[in-house]
């Protein structure tokens, strides 16, 4: 169940990097709660670097209990290799919001642009500007990975009408 105030995880999956971000949205007021960013070494191994991932979501999901988990969804790849590789990743997301029970999310890149920015063809820089007003941070958040989800979660909270009414 969907509540007026609530947490929400937004993650920028990828396989090297990992973004997370924590929103609390109170009505219609969002507040900063964490951000970070997974990295794991080129060296360990596929199930070693998948492991990390999961075992740190999982912990932050542990400790944050959002309502909702939201996920970037992969959209384009140059690279076949990674593209594989980031859906193995989300795949990991996935089955934590399932374990957990929480509702996940997806949302596209331009979903994310046009909910933060008002623009689609927003750069970085942009949203990561934006993200730090409407959160009312100091300074845009770092890594851009961490800036990244947290616009996300940002998005989710902006659609959690049309989510509770199952449109």
């Amino acid at each position: 169940m969907i509540h007026d105030s609530q947490t929400i995880l937004g993650i920028d999956p990828g396989y090297g990097r990992v973004g997370y971000g924590i929103i609390h949205k109170n009505g219609s007021a969002l507040s900063y709660g964490a951000a970070g960013c997974i990295e794991t070494p080129k060296t360990d191994s596929s199930g070693q670097r998948l492991n990390a991932i999961y075992k740190k979501v999982h912990t932050v999901i542990q400790q944050e209990n959002p309502a909702l988990i939201a996920i970037e969804q992969l959209f384009f790849a140059k690279n076949t290799k990674t593209a594989l590789r980031v859906a193995e990743t989300r795949g990991i997301l996935l089955l934590l919001g399932e374990k957990h029970r929480i509702p996940v999310y997806e949302y596209t890149p331009l979903q994310v642009k046009v909910a933060v920015c008002s623009y689609g063809q927003a750069d970085k820089a942009q949203v990561q500007d934006m993200v730090a007003r409407i959160l009312r941070l100091a300074q845009p958040p770092q890594p851009d990975d961490a800036a990244d989800a947290l616009a996300i979660a940002i998005t989710a909270a902006g659609n959690l009408q049309i989510h509770t009414s199952g449109a």
